[in-house]
């Protein structure tokens, strides 16, 4: 099993755990990558990398009883919180399969969209999983992908990155290694999508905010259960430390629950196109 592997079937359980938080977080996101791809009442679509249900299940409810989503990860645990989550919300229209990016178990020309919400920074091999993702949809049919913006643009995420590089060593990432900011950087991710083989490529930024009725106190157990990274970054250090970097978090993620909830500032990539 590869290193992301293990990370994504470790962090299954806290995913499951903060679903409706996510799901209330990034479902401006959601909303952007329908608009973008043209999902309407009728068409199919599938899920790569969809973790424990969103967007499938969104994009269900827009396609409707005469539409159909196929869910996809990679992890067999997120599939099944995807596959509770459906049950409890009565959608009926999502099927669900174990696959890797890379290796969809379908046919050509299946689709009519394929989409991927934050997941294809953590494709070991992004070319070839755009590949396939272009290969399962129709000929014209879309595929659209979600990506993080620049970190510093993103203090969701960043204002943990700070705190905790004053207490350990926080190696830089290599800019190609799978990670959350790897197609940060403007236009990464669409040359790559050319050289997979589609056409009509566009790319906008999406700028929003990361809201949720949560305090910063659930700020933190979200971030920290969440990354994999970080939740083991955190289990190597003694408690005291770990209590003053969750105070110093809290302390310095207050400038964004001024309302009483959780508001920060996003910047995200919303990338298409069509097959040829």
């Amino acid at each position: 099993m590869s290193e992301v592997l293990r990370e994504w079937n470790n962090n299954a359980a806290a995913w499951r755990e903060n679903f409706a938080t996510i799901r209330t977080s990034f479902a401006p996101v959601t909303r952007a990558m329908i608009e973008e791809a043209g999902i309407s009442a009728g068409q199919s679509v599938v899920d790569v990398a969809g973790g424990p249900g969103e967007p499938s299940l969104t994009i269900a409810e827009v396609v409707g009883p005469t539409g159909s989503v196929t869910h996809t990860d990679a992890v067999a645990d997120m599939v099944a919180a995807a596959e509770e989550e459906a049950r409890r919300r009565a959608i009926t229209n999502v099927q669900f399969r174990q696959a890797l990016a890379d290796a969809l178990p379908f046919a050509d020309n299946s689709f009519d969209v394929a989409v991927s919400r934050m997941g294809v920074m953590f494709f070991p091999d992004v070319v070839a999983g755009l590949k396939e993702m272009l290969r399962v949809v129709k000929p014209q049919g879309v595929i659209c992908l979600a990506v993080w913006g620049l970190a510093e643009q993103n203090p969701f995420t960043n204002v943990v990155t700070k705190v905790m590089s004053r207490y350990v060593e926080m190696p830089a990432a290599e800019p190609d290694a799978p990670g959350a900011f790897r197609f940060g950087e403007p236009g990464k991710l669409a040359r790559l999508l050319e050289q997979a083989g589609a056409t009509s490529v566009r790319e906008r930024e999406l700028n929003y905010r990361i809201e949720a009725p949560i305090s910063t106190e659930e700020y933190w157990h979200l971030r920290s259960a969440t990354s994999g990274t970080l939740r083991e970054k955190l289990a190597k250090l003694p408690a005291e430390l770990v209590a003053k970097i969750s105070a110093d978090v809290k302390e310095a993620a207050s400038e964004y629950f001024a309302s009483g909830h959780m508001s920060f500032p996003a910047e995200m990539l919303i990338v298409s196109a069509r097959k040829p």
